[in-house]
């Protein structure tokens, strides 16, 4: 079967956009691309954490802006087609997560969380669509989770956040593979970063963020829409989702009190 996407068949001269560049997955899928002869640019608030990404890779390009400013994504923009002068694939993968139970979710808190999941994914694609539609091809990755498949305890806002960006990602692909564009959707496990940190549970299959940024390259050079790993664990929350409620709240419960 033909695969849904365009495969990235040689990263050599590839442009990329990463957002969430300078920690976890974002700066181990960095370093990947840069070490395949990709193009990066390297976004972030943290301008030392991107330096030390970008060290030893000229092809790397530091751009670190707040994405919560919603100018300041059109002033980057800029900035990179100066540079590179066009984006062939921009990666959304910056996250935020606090683990709390749904009486635990403090408004604030929840509204910063949605703001950084969700609401700056709206931005950055009204930020790099127009131009991409225009010439009629490019790529869009977007990271979301297997949080995202169903109603987890201890992802009160994260996983709805998650779940969110499925459902945009599937509608981005219906709307934009028919005008030449590739969307990607990726859904990690469990993978050991800064933010699963802060689990106090134990996490089946953790992978480190050097294997999580492999897996999403052997997905991008496939043309894969949906890209998850590690399969014995994405696999197994898959076949859950599919169990009718009453058999799915069970053993979810059975889960929790475990």
């Amino acid at each position: 079967m033909r695969p849904l996407n365009h495969r990235i068949r040689d990263w050599t001269g590839q442009r990329v956009w990463l957002i969430g560049a300078s920690s976890g997955i974002g700066a181990a899928l960095a370093t990947e691309a840069l070490s395949a002869g990709a193009r990066v640019a390297l976004s972030a608030r943290r301008t030392e954490r991107l330096q030390a990404v970008a060290d030893g890779h000229p092809q790397a390009l530091v751009a670190p802006f707040d994405i919560l400013d919603r100018e300041a994504w059109h002033t980057r923009y800029n900035d990179i087609l100066a540079s590179f002068g066009s984006i062939d694939l921009i990666v959304f993968c910056a996250a935020d997560y606090h683990p709390e139970r749904s009486w635990e979710v403090d408004p604030e808190r929840a509204a910063q969380l949605l703001a950084v999941n969700l609401g700056s994914v709206y931005t950055g694609l009204a930020t790099v669509l127009p131009d991409m539609l225009a010439r009629g091809s490019g790529g869009i990755a977007i990271v979301a989770s297997v949080a995202g498949y169903l109603g987890l305890p201890n992802a009160s806002v994260y996983g709805p956040s998650k779940a969110a960006l499925i459902n945009l990602a599937e509608l981005l692909y219906v709307d934009l593979h028919p005008r030449g564009l590739s969307v990607y959707l990726i859904n990690p496990g469990f993978v050991q970063t800064a933010l699963t940190a802060r689990n106090d549970f134990s996490m089946p299959a953790l992978q480190t963020p050097q294997e999580a940024a492999r897996a999403i390259r052997r997905g991008l050079d496939s043309g894969r829409f949906e890209i998850h790993f590690p399969r014995r664990f994405t696999m197994a929350m898959k076949v859950l989702r599919w169990l009718p409620y009453r058999l799915r709240f069970h053993l979810m419960s059975r889960l929790v009190n475990t």
